[in-house]
């Protein structure tokens, strides 16, 4: 499991950081300053959930079943979040009015949330 997460972990932050460039220099020209900061703000969520996969994979705190709980909630948190997040920015690009995606983004930051609380709960319960 380890492994898998700190694979997602690396993907999601290598993927952050070219989107993040494709933001600043190739949609910096065809969007608006509000849209672009949305768009930033998907990055930033999803750089920060990969440095949090990155830990998550890496830590003795958290027992093989919570790791795998965790994973799942984070990632699809990053996909509704973040992914949202960068289908509703980029709309006038697209020309396609993902509007109606719109409730998929406080799930994704429900899931992301879940993911932490989690987290916290394990470490919390741990006696050593």
């Amino acid at each position: 499991m380890e492994r898998k997460i700190t694979v997602t972990a690396v993907l999601l932050g290598m993927t952050a950081i070219i989107l993040g460039a494709f933001g600043a220099h190739a949609l910096k020209k065809h969007l608006t300053v509000e849209e672009l900061v949305t768009f930033e703000t998907g990055v930033k969520y999803q750089m920060y959930h990969a440095l949090f996969l990155l830990f998550l994979g890496l830590t003795t705190l958290v027992t093989e079943k919570s790791k795998k709980t965790i994973f799942q909630l984070v990632l699809f948190g990053v996909i509704f979040f973040s992914g949202s997040i960068y289908l509703l920015a980029t709309k006038t690009i697209t020309g396609i009015d993902f509007k109606p995606l719109g409730i998929v983004t406080p799930i994704g930051g429900t899931l992301l949330i879940l993911g932490w609380a989690v987290l916290l709960w394990q470490i919390l319960k741990d006696k050593r």
